[in-house]
């Protein structure tokens, strides 16, 4: 999506139809970003991790969270 973006900016793209791209784009990361919390804290609460990864600890998952806002 973000590649669509850039493509959009060199193609001279009406600046209305990039700057709803550039929101979508956002959003996604947005919602992605706060899958992985979710997931870490998922993990956190039942203690199941994936094999060969580091439980995150509550520091780790405050520092994920916050860098969201």
């Amino acid at each position: 999506q973000l590649a669509g973006v850039i493509s959009m900016i060199e193609q001279g793209r009406d600046c209305k139809d990039v700057v709803t791209q550039l929101a979508a784009v956002s959003r996604a990361l947005d919602k992605a970003g706060f899958k992985i919390v979710a997931t870490g804290l998922r993990q956190c609460l039942t203690g199941e991790t994936p094999e060969n990864a580091e439980p995150m600890t509550e520091s780790e998952l405050e520092k994920l969270f916050l860098a969201l806002a």
